[in-house]
Parts: C-alpha cells; structure tokens; sequence
C-alpha cells in the first residue's frame, strides 16, 4: 500500500554529529567508499553530505561546542550479535542501515574487517523467538552485520531476502508503559 498522504520518495538524508569530521570524511569516503557530496559552513561548525547511493544521503554535523557522546545513551553499547544491549535513549537515532546485495553480505563483512573495522557476526533476522538464526530459513526477512563508524555510530549493512507481507504486522504496538494497544483502535500502517 502506498503512502495517500504525502508523496515521499524514501530517504533524503540521515543528519547525525561526529566529532572530528576529518575522520568522518576519511572513514565514510575511504572505509565504506561514499562519494562526499556537499560541504557546508554553519556557525560554530560544518554540515556535511554524503551519498549512500539511490538519491539518499547520510549527512554530518560538527558542531565546535557539541557534548561527548554517551554510548547506553544515544547509541547503542556494542554491536549486536556481540553485545546484549542495544536499546538507546527516547530520541536517540539507533543505527543506520544501508542496503547491500544480499549475496554481497560474507564479502563485505571480509572486506570491512580487512580495512580494522570490528564487525559482529551476520544476522538472520527472522520470525523466530530469538528474532535470529544461525542458518537462512523460510521465517527470515533481512541478513545483516553491524560494526560502529569512528563516533560511535552503529551502521549495518543489510539485505532483503524476501517480500514482506501482510503476516509480517502480527504485533500490536506497546504504549509507554510496555500494555500493547487495544486492537480496535486503529491500524498500524
């Protein structure tokens, strides 16, 4: 089903903040190999594009008086597959997922640990308890591996292995307090 309400095209960009944007520049252009695309002068900082590919761009901040990061606060802990906690702060953006082929993912998580880029183990994300599995199954929807960018950012590489359907909502949404929402108010888009 198509958006009825306003015409949105997927991603224009992600805008999170770094605190060296040399090294930014350095590990988004020759780590992941992305195009940097647009440079801008803020006061008291810089504002600076990169293209992911497919008309979408991550974009980064510095900012001269910005506060440190707070890992368990704004981003996740450790990656996961490795680490337990991944949960992050009202707010906060968790990670930043970039799709790959999906025959591409063993390769690039080589190449990724051959550049010193500390990744975890790939996941296959399914419809199981666990929510993963070790082997590629009928329940699995996305294969994916994290690793973190030089401030702490959690990235994943990602590939679709399947359609998602309509069985692929079954959960109704928590409210603040974990209740999930009573089923006659309204649909989950």
């Amino acid at each position: 089903m198509s958006n009825t309400e306003f015409e949105l095209g997927g991603v224009c960009h992600l805008a999170v903040v770094c605190e060296d944007m040399e090294r930014t520049v350095d590990f988004y252009t020759n780590t992941l190999g992305m195009k940097l695309a647009k440079t801008v002068a803020i006061p008291g900082g810089q504002h600076f594009f990169f293209d992911m590919g497919g008309g979408q761009y991550i974009a980064f901040f510095w900012f001269q008086d910005a506060p440190p990061r707070s890992p368990g606060i704004a981003s996740p802990a450790d990656v996961p597959g490795i680490g337990r906690d991944i949960a992050t702060a009202h707010g906060s953006m968790n990670h930043v997922s970039f799709k790959v082929p999906a025959e591409k993912i063993e390769e690039y998580k080589a190449k990724l640990e051959a550049k010193g880029v500390r990744t975890g183990p790939i996941l296959n994300h399914d419809d199981s308890e666990r929510g993963i599995s070790p082997e590629v199954n009928e329940g699995t929807y996305v294969r994916s591996v994290y690793f973190f960018d030089p401030d702490g950012i959690l990235l994943e590489f990602a590939a679709w292995t399947r359609e998602l359907r309509p069985d692929d909502v079954a959960h109704l949404p928590f409210d603040k307090f974990g209740v999930p929402a009573q089923a006659d108010q309204g649909s989950t888009r």
